[in-house]
């Protein structure tokens, strides 16, 4: 049952918290230890929040679970953890990271709690409703994002904001275009939401988000505030590897559709995690010869 736990707490998933580094990163904080040590602490307490929130929503999905391929073997919904268990278990960690938030920044608190209304808000509404679920997705990203900021301190960059959205709604209009084209025609028995939608729908969808995600990166790679803020120009050098890592990530999904999740993609693809650690280090030694 504890190794049920364990998986049902989706270890996969918890590279999306990574984006609580992004303030530390374009800051030019990720040198000094204070900073570093903060933001490495809400990532483990959004690990541990997000991972609670996943065994609530395998609690209450448990029943739709059992009927989808892949998610029939969840371990409550494989029978592996007692619905009881996984809630409580859930519930304890979503607590413990919430009031462990608080401890590092009144801030940081607000965001945590913020997440997890979100998360029964998204499991409770929103991922019923047509594109509200993607926007419910986009806006826990952003919410980590800040979490990330204001444990620092640093202030809110509105870039920060605009590039988190469009890059958080480019990766959940892709996987919803994965789940529906892997389940068809009965896709809508497992996940309501799809009766709205359609692949002409979805990939119109993804072709806004594409462009605009690009743009934004590019806007603010040449943007004044960023220049006076990192003190260098020479950030435009990094849109090459997002231009290649979006251009990658669709082609990978409508090539292997199958492996949709943005984790596994990530976690499996040499050229996609190529080029992720390439985008980091060039960002990081940009911005480290221009202090």
């Amino acid at each position: 049952m504890l190794k049920g736990i364990l998986v049902g707490l989706r270890p996969r998933q918890w590279i999306k918290n990574l984006v609580v580094f992004a303030a530390l990163l374009f800051s030019g904080t990720y040198a000094q230890l204070g900073p570093l040590e903060r933001t490495a602490a809400v990532f483990g307490l959004f690990c541990m929040i997000s991972g609670g929130c996943y065994l609530v929503n395998d609690v209450s999905d448990a029943e739709n679970d059992r009927r989808h391929p892949q998610k029939r073997f969840r371990p409550v919904a494989a029978g592996l953890v007692p619905k009881n268990v996984a809630l409580a278990t859930g519930l304890a960690l979503a607590v413990i990271g919430v009031i462990g938030s608080f401890c590092i920044d009144i801030l940081a608190g607000a965001a945590a709690l913020s997440y997890v209304a979100l998360g029964i808000l998204y499991t409770g509404w929103l991922r019923r409703v047509v594109l509200l679920d993607v926007l419910g997705i986009a806006a826990g990203f952003v919410i980590r994002a800040i979490a990330g900021a204001v444990a620092i301190p640093v202030e809110i960059s509105p870039w920060l904001i605009v590039c988190t959205v469009q890059l958080s709604l480019f990766l959940a209009l892709a996987k919803r275009r994965c789940e529906f084209a892997n389940l068809g025609a009965d896709a809508v028995n497992h996940r309501v939401v799809f009766a709205a939608y359609s692949e002409v729908l979805l990939d119109q969808l993804i072709a806004v988000v594409t462009s605009s995600t690009v743009v934004a990166y590019s806007l603010y790679t040449i943007s004044e505030r960023t220049i006076q803020q990192l003190h260098t120009h020479y950030m435009p050098l990094t849109i090459p590897f997002v231009v290649y890592g979006v251009f990658r990530y669709l082609y990978l999904i409508h090539r292997e559709s199958s492996h949709g999740q943005p984790e596994v993609l990530l976690l499996t693809d040499r050229p996609l995690l190529a080029c992720v650690a390439l985008w980091g280090l060039a960002c990081i030694a940009i911005i480290a010869l221009a202090q």
